[in-house]
């Protein structure tokens, strides 16, 4: 199965600000995902939400990407907004950062 990738706003603009190797990482990740591997090392469910996270790791720092499937279509991951991770745990704020965008993102459907 092939998906595809929709990056709103806020994903390219941390993509943008990403530094180029940990940049190429994420795409490559991506990549992978959109072939249809499944690895939770690089795509992962965030428990007890409807939110998931593209990873790639550079150089001791993890950089994640929150996404949602679009439910209009089966093949379609709607990446909201990026961070740099610090701690073990995902920081609730940035899952309710993520349904906030997807929420606006069905509104304007």
């Amino acid at each position: 199965m092939n998906i595809t990738v929709k990056y709103l706003v806020e994903a390219q603009e941390y993509i943008a600000l990403m530094p180029e190797k940990a940049r190429r990482k994420m795409f490559y990740n991506i990549s992978l995902v959109t072939m249809g591997v499944v690895d939770a090392r690089i795509f992962k469910k965030l428990s007890n939400s409807g939110i998931w996270e593209f990873r790639a790791e550079h150089e001791s720092n993890e950089y994640r990407l929150l996404a949602f499937w679009d439910k209009t279509s089966a093949s379609v991951v709607v990446a909201t907004h990026g961070f740099d991770k610090k701690r073990q745990k995902t920081p609730q704020q940035e899952i309710e950062h993520a349904e906030i965008i997807r929420d606006r993102y069905y509104g304007q459907k």
